[in-house]
């Protein structure tokens, strides 16, 4: 097994569990995308762990195994995935949600990889180069355990490399299009071979059955960046009054009115709309329409012909103008998967722009990734979701 050598900086992080590889965690620049496991060491030959090196936007690499005593192989592999399937095994066996995530990566301990469930159809996401490699393997080993649970299997690529498919069915039957899943009792309609997303995020299921249990019962419900309107179907499951979705991509509409069918919703009785979020801000504030509650959950980058958004920078703007046609005693919920903001920084700049609405509020909730989306403790940033919800007075 080929040794790669660690610089003596980074050694403690990984000493206390941390599995991301970076570049400037090596000795050598490794330029080299390595097909085959590796054993990271010190220079001075201290064992760190074993894992892959592999580019993706997170970084370079992953260690898999922190004990000397258990290199990577076959049997790590029937481990790691028995281990994630106990810990979901709750959902397995729930009536009112059959999609949701049986293996988070580093969580689960492999980077690089994740899986989700829809109702028995898997969805496998690879990261990087280096862990595709290993497709046939793990393939083999997902089916042997699930048996005769998985009805078939779709990969997606997430990494830049033309020579493989953004998204292709790899195994057993292929799902009806779309395919009808539920979540906390809600119906939601997915396409799995459709691009890279499905039609739901499911790492906001907690926040969806906030909705559910009836947050915004009786409220007018504005879904900023709704994308297929989720949250608008859960808040409408929840009794809210009315909803309002808004994005910029056209498709949304289609999509949006579909979800609103598969519940029993008549589409024309909400309102659906494709423009872009400050504009609608504007148009909103000009018509003096006014809501209950206003769900933010933006891409953590996004761009069109006139403005560039990131979380980073303009969240709290997004919010200003969001407190600005907010009712009083209005709920926001306020949403970021930007791994690269913490959860201070992303409240501070939330309650920023409350604050310049000279607004008064009181937080109400915080959620992170559901227990599906296990994570590591020693890797924080693993955690990405951030959701404050506020009543503002």
């Amino acid at each position: 097994m080929k040794k790669i050598l660690i610089n003596d900086k980074a050694k403690k992080r990984f000493k206390q569990g941390y599995p991301l590889v970076h570049q400037n965690d090596l000795v050598n620049d490794t330029d080299a995308m390595l097909t085959e496991w590796v054993e990271f060491v010190t220079s001075s030959g201290e064992f760190i762990g074993y894992g892959y090196l592999g580019q993706q936007n997170k970084g370079s690499g992953w260690i898999v195994s922190f004990n000397k005593s258990l290199p990577i192989n076959e049997e790590t592999f029937q481990r790691i995935f028995s281990d994630a399937f106990v810990h979901r095994q709750s959902f397995f066996e729930s009536k009112v949600t059959d999609a949701f995530r049986i293996f988070n990566g580093e969580g689960d301990g492999l980077g690089g990889l994740t899986i989700d469930w829809y109702q028995g159809f898997l969805v496998v996401s690879w990261y990087n180069e280096t862990i595709i490699q290993k497709k046939e393997l793990i393939i083999h080993e997902l089916t042997n355990i699930l048996n005769e649970q998985v009805k078939g299997i779709y990969e997606k690529n997430r990494f830049n490399n033309d020579k493989y498919p953004e998204t292709q069915h790899i195994y057993g039957l292929t799902a009806i299009e779309p395919l009808i899943v539920k979540e906390n009792g809600v119906l939601y309609a997915v396409y799995l071979n459709e691009g890279l997303m499905t039609g739901i995020f499911l790492d906001q299921k907690d926040v969806r059955n906030r909705l559910i249990e009836g947050l915004a019962c009786g409220k007018n419900l504005l879904n900023m960046f709704s994308y297929t309107g989720a949250f608008s179907i859960a808040a409408l499951a929840g009794g809210a009054s009315h909803t309002t979705s808004v994005d910029l991509a056209k498709r949304s509409i289609d999509k949006t009115r579909e979800m609103f069918i598969i519940n029993g919703i008549n589409p024309d009785s909400q309102d659906i709309i494709v423009m872009d979020v400050f504009n609608y801000f504007k148009y909103a504030t000009k018509k003096e329409k006014t809501f209950d509650c206003i769900v933010l959950d933006p891409p953590s980058f996004a761009r069109n012909k006139k403005k560039t958004f990131s979380v980073a920078k303009n969240y709290s703007e997004l919010v200003f103008d969001a407190v600005q046609i907010l009712e009083t005693n209005g709920v926001l919920i306020a949403s970021s998967n930007a791994a690269n903001v913490s959860v201070e920084k992303f409240e501070q700049m939330i309650e920023s722009g409350i604050k310049k609405n000279q607004r008064n509020f009181k937080l109400l909730d915080f959620y992170q990734l559901p227990s599906d989306f296990k994570t590591s403790p020693a890797f924080k940033e693993g955690n990405y979701l951030k959701v404050f919800i506020y009543e503002i007075y």
